[in-house]
């Protein structure tokens, strides 16, 4: 499996998914067609289908514009309201990408329709694109939904996932993320260090991403609301009440 990162926008991520063995191809969120077609083009690769994360525009937003310029491409999402949607998807449905299995979870919150897509297969390392349900360092705000089904996403789904799992997200973010988890568990070395190396890859003008599992077990807040640092600081005893104050307070963080 080979994944190629592409920005959009100001802070977006598309990302290109290939599998080796029969080059068919996925897009991420492609709100950038042209680049995609490029990146296509450049990689020799058969593009054949799109996952889109949730209705956004800045991630659903460039499916019709794609689906002119390349015909026959299956759009998989989990809401009505996603662009040129033409493969409806609910939690736990299961297709192949060319030898790649891709499973799709359910993780409403940011938007009530958001799915995750969990690729998995070729003996590597599977991969989750999360689009703005988990962030390196954070979580999409709970426009739509609760801190209950925000910590059914982050902990119950995502967070039963492999450790070596790596993690795709939707935006660069991290840095701005990280300064809250510093914040918020000051003491925690795995935050520390991982700032230190943010703020290096963001000098070279490299992304953050992706990240793992394993790494947001330990410097993520909003998936480490069962640890008592962190119910502490938000001055909670319950990890579903701790999401919901870690949230309210991170929605006025300036950092």
């Amino acid at each position: 499996m080979k994944v190629e990162i592409l920005p959009a926008l100001e802070d977006n991520y598309m990302y290109l998914i290939v599998d080796d063995e029969t080059k068919e191809a996925a897009i991420v969120d492609p709100v950038d067609p042209d680049s995609v077609i490029s990146a296509v083009e450049q990689s020799n690769v058969n593009l054949t289908k799109v996952f889109t994360t949730h209705h956004h525009w800045d991630h659903a937003g460039g499916n019709k514009a794609l689906c002119k310029k390349m015909k026959n491409l299956e759009v998989y999402g989990g809401d009505d309201r996603i662009d040129a949607l033409n493969h409806k998807v609910e939690h736990g449905f299961t297709f192949m990408l060319g030898k790649l299995s891709v499973r799709c979870l359910a993780t409403p919150c940011h938007t009530t329709g958001h799915i995750c897509y969990y690729v998995s297969g070729n003996g590597e390392d599977p991969a989750v694109f999360s689009g703005d349900t988990l962030f390196a360092g954070g979580c999409g705000r709970f426009f739509e939904g609760t801190a209950e089904q925000m910590y059914q996403a982050l902990v119950e789904v995502l967070g039963k996932l492999p450790d070596n799992t790596k993690v795709y997200c939707g935006h660069e973010y991290t840095g701005q993320n990280l300064k809250f988890g510093i914040h918020v568990e000051p003491e925690n070395k795995a935050i520390q260090k991982k700032i230190e190396w943010v703020q290096e890859q963001r000098k070279m003008k490299k992304p953050t991403v992706p990240s793992t599992i394993e790494d947001e077990k330990k410097t993520n807040p909003f998936m480490r609301v069962h640890e008592l640092a962190v119910m502490e600081h938000a001055k909670q005893s319950d990890p579903i009440q701790t999401m919901a104050a870690l949230r309210k307070e991170k929605d006025n963080f300036k950092g």
